[in-house]
């Protein structure tokens, strides 16, 4: 019986995987039934079984794990070992801050890094580009990296692949923010590799809407999905959404009450802390958005 090979799964379908073998051939792999369904990103074990076919025999223990939750609420896998989460917004359509910072609490209870990118950077009008400027600002001080550039005069896309070189990124953001044009610059090649994945299936049925990993050539991998592109964190518990605020966590389990809803209960210190100034009132009151949405959500 021949060895086991490291590989990559880079597409997942419902019976079947795409798996990158370790000199870049693609094959297509089967796995058993207790092996469980890989997803892409995942890392597995395969054994040849044909020419371009093989049978995954194990997966390797994952760093990370995105799901979304289905139309009854349950949570669908969808990519794994991903390390960083780019949120992607733009000028136009304006930049939604209150969005952004639910992306933030998704990357945040999935462990993963994040980098906050503004798109059409070339649109904004100098009041425009300041303003901007100032609203990265404030991400910038919890941490996060900010990087603004274009698509369209290719501002700013060295600056974000050597952020993606490395690491394992997905790219998130609402409609019309420019994520596919900033796929087609990262992936100049893009539909030459749509069409290997497509020869690879056997079945010439790959398409855009798999989510999908590729190698960037500046180093790094990128998993285009589209399943990420509405946001629901209803899965997630107050406590989650609170601790995915990153300025508020020095304070939770401080309250003088276990079971503080931080909604104007005496001796509050989320409270205290925001009344100090140590939380913006942006985010301040972006917390408590997020918390009464999702809240309203599950009732």
């Amino acid at each position: 019986m021949t060895e086991t090979v490291r590989g990559r799964v880079v597409a997942s379908y419902s019976s079947d995987s795409i798996v990158e073998g370790p000199d870049g051939e693609l094959l297509r792999c089967l796995s058993k039934r207790s092996v469980g369904k890989p997803y892409c990103g995942d890392y597995v074990r395969w054994r040849r079984t044909g020419e371009h076919e093989g049978a995954i025999e194990a997966i390797e223990p994952r760093r990370s794990f995105l799901a979304r939750p289905n139309y009854r609420g349950d949570l669908k896998g969808f990519a794994a070992n991903v390390d960083l989460m780019v949120i992607v917004s733009a000028v136009r359509p304006p930049l939604d801050p209150g969005l952004i910072d639910r992306y933030l609490v998704l990357a945040e209870s999935l462990g993963l890094d994040a980098l906050v990118y503004i798109n059409k950077i070339d649109l904004a009008e100098d009041a425009e580009h300041e303003a901007l400027l100032s609203q990265l600002a404030e991400y910038a001080a919890l941490g996060y990296p900010t990087l603004t550039g274009s698509t369209q005069t290719g501002a700013g896309i060295e600056e974000l692949e050597a952020a993606l070189k490395g690491r394992t990124s997905i790219l998130v953001g609402q409609s019309g923010v420019g994520k596919s044009s900033l796929v087609q610059r990262l992936l100049p090649d893009l539909e030459l590799r749509i069409g290997a994945l497509s020869h690879a299936s056997g079945q010439g049925r790959h398409t855009t809407t798999e989510t999908t990993l590729y190698h960037l050539e500046t180093g790094g991998d990128l998993i285009d999905s589209p399943g990420i592109r509405t946001l629901r964190l209803g899965h997630l518990s107050s406590e989650d959404i609170a601790q995915g605020f990153v300025e508020l966590r020095p304070y939770l389990g401080q309250c003088r009450f276990a079971d503080c809803k931080h909604r104007g209960e005496p001796d509050c210190a989320l409270a205290a802390a925001y009344e100090d100034g140590k939380i913006t009132p942006r985010r301040w009151e972006s917390y408590h958005e997020v918390v009464q949405a999702e809240e309203k959500d599950r009732r």
